[in-house]
């Protein structure tokens, strides 16, 4: 059996940051507001300047990140292996598919470009474990 591999995508990495830093930049601007700063303006280019360090300092770890989908295991980052039998719920989360297990570990597939397919592919490998 060939393996599945479920990969980070650029374009959804960069819409998920540019949400972080409309976000980010409205919530530092309203700070700013609240304190009665003369330059609110400011919290603006503080936001965007924030997010897309990080979305840059990140980018090429979190790109890298791929799982796969083969013989009854769902392999991920740093030595993650979860039985697809130790599944308990799958949900997405933004651009994400979360998995919980039946020992309350969660693991994230972030930045998928089709979460729902995502979703789907692991609960039809898991067949009636879910």
């Amino acid at each position: 059996m060939s393996a599945t591999v479920f990969r980070a995508d650029r374009a959804t990495y960069i819409r998920d940051h540019a949400w972080l830093a409309a976000a980010a930049m409205a919530g530092a601007m309203v700070v700013l507001w609240i304190i009665d700063s003369p330059h609110v303006w400011t919290g603006a280019v503080a936001g965007l300047a924030a997010v897309a360090f990080r979305a840059w300092f990140l980018a090429s770890e979190e790109l890298a990140i791929e799982w796969r989908l083969e013989d009854g295991m769902l392999s991920g980052p740093q030595e993650r292996r979860v039985a697809l039998s130790e599944i308990a719920a799958l949900r997405t989360l933004g651009s994400a598919v979360q998995i919980v297990t039946k020992g309350g570990d969660k693991h994230l597939l972030k930045y998928q470009a089709d979460r729902e397919a995502v979703r789907d592919a692991i609960r039809n490998a898991a067949g009636g474990y879910l």
